[in-house]
């Protein structure tokens, strides 16, 4: 079953520094997170934001071809999720037939917002991001944090020491 979902917010994610994207049912009873590009971050604020740029970017470009050639948006969905990767599909229409467009889900909701268009989540993919390993064991997450501060160290530089007080 699809549920319509709507996007509620950005944030990044504190361990990765990888921007998310919060999609909430319309009723805010469930909530989904996706991890996405810097880029397709950068897409969905503008669009959130109302920025406009003096020449189109990407989705903007796209969205445009897509008017010019009257091919409608009518939709999209995410479909699926396998190996922590999620799918999506943008469903087009044009004099009558219909298409439908494999996606990554970040770019189908940077179209749909500025289609003005639904965003509809499986309910099925809502289940299964729950289970998926997206919040790491304690010991992965330790692990992470030990990396990090293994390399902010290994950056240091002698200037870096005089700048800190005790």
């Amino acid at each position: 079953m699809l549920i319509e979902m709507k996007v509620s917010g950005l944030t990044i994610d504190p361990i990765t520094n990888t921007p998310i994207v919060i999609l909430k049912d319309l009723q805010e009873n469930k909530a989904i997170p996706i991890w996405i590009g810097l880029f397709e971050a950068s897409a969905i604020a503008t669009e959130l934001e109302k920025i406009i740029f003096s020449r189109p970017m990407t989705h903007d470009l796209l969205n445009d071809c897509l008017k010019i050639l009257n091919v409608a948006v009518s939709r999209v969905e995410i479909v699926d999720i396998r190996n922590n990767t999620f799918f999506a599909n943008i469903y087009l229409s044009r004099e009558g037939q219909n298409f439908t467009v494999d996606a990554r889900p970040s770019d189908a909701i940077a179209l749909a917002l500025r289609a003005h268009v639904p965003i509809f989540v499986e309910e099925s993919v809502i289940e299964k991001s729950r289970s998926v390993d997206f919040s790491m064991k304690i010991g992965d997450l330790d692990k992470m944090k030990e990396e990090k501060i293994k390399e902010f160290l290994e950056n240091l530089s002698a200037e870096d020491f005089g700048k800190y007080k005790m």
